[in-house]
């Protein structure tokens, strides 16, 4: 089944101020395999809950919806604490979906964080316990929806023709950076 998950969309949002209240981009960089095939864009609120719907309809509603086989997110949340609800977008998109980071998340961190400071926070964490622990495999950190641990892995490593992400991750990272005019974090 992995050999064939080589047509891939990676997520990543792009900078934003710390001070930023509104929208954030949403990049999307269409792959067969380390070759980009097209740039999608959406808009998604700090630290809302809309990131699961946008990516969705993003997809849902480009020329590439046939053509994607695997979504790849920067991490479980996109725009601060937007956090995505990956087996939903599966299900929705009835594609798997895998969220890579570079190093194990701090959940007590991320918990508190959520329970304390963010809008929602008690749904948001709920997700991220739905959607499991990261685990450590390619390299990098992985959480799983649609897709086995060792199947995403094994596309992971596949796609990562520049070290330890995948090509469509580090086009995403890098287009988002360049639209945003900020300076990017310092992540790929």
């Amino acid at each position: 089944m992995t050999s064939a998950l080589t047509h891939a969309i990676g997520i990543d949002d792009a900078p934003f101020r710390p001070d930023c209240r509104g929208d954030v981009d949403l990049i999307g960089a269409v792959c067969s395999g380390p070759r980009l095939d097209g740039v999608l864009r959406a808009r998604v609120r700090r630290d809302g809950a809309n990131a699961t719907e946008r990516i969705a309809t993003m997809i849902e509603c480009s020329r590439f919806r046939g053509h994607v086989q695997l979504v790849l997110l920067q991490g479980i949340a996109v725009a601060g604490f937007n956090v995505v609800d990956i087996h939903g977008l599966s299900g929705r998109l009835e594609r798997p979906v895998v969220a890579v980071a570079r190093k194990a998340p701090d959940l007590d961190a991320v918990r508190r964080a959520l329970l304390t400071r963010v809008p929602g926070g008690v749904r948001k964490w709920r997700l991220i316990e739905r959607a499991g622990p990261a685990q450590a495999a390619a390299g990098v950190w992985l959480q799983c929806a649609g897709i086995t641990l060792k199947q995403a892995a094994d596309a992971v490593a596949r796609l990562a023709v520049h070290g330890r992400i995948p090509e469509p991750l580090r086009l995403a990272h890098l287009i988002a950076g360049g639209l945003s005019g900020l300076p990017t974090r310092q992540r790929v």
